[in-house]
């Protein structure tokens, strides 16, 4: 009994190992892509004149002009 207690103890602290490897790399993705956004609409403002009906979201504005350009 003692030796699977151990063994699930083992495997318990292997897996929340792993789980904080794991999420530790989805924030660094996460600032990753936060950064790609911010040069994306960056770029993007600085392409378009600034218009407040645009301006009010404009990540969905980008992705609308995307959209048009592809069709």
């Amino acid at each position: 009994m003692e030796i699977k207690n151990l063994e699930l103890y083992l495997e318990n602290r292997r897996i929340i190992e792993e789980n904080e490897k794991l999420r530790h790399k989805a924030l660094l993705l996460h600032q990753e892509n936060d950064a790609l956004l911010s040069q994306l609409l960056q770029q993007r403002s600085s392409s378009h004149p600034p218009n407040s009906a645009r301006d009010k979201n404009p990540l969905e504005n980008w992705f609308m002009d995307y959209d048009i350009q592809r069709a």
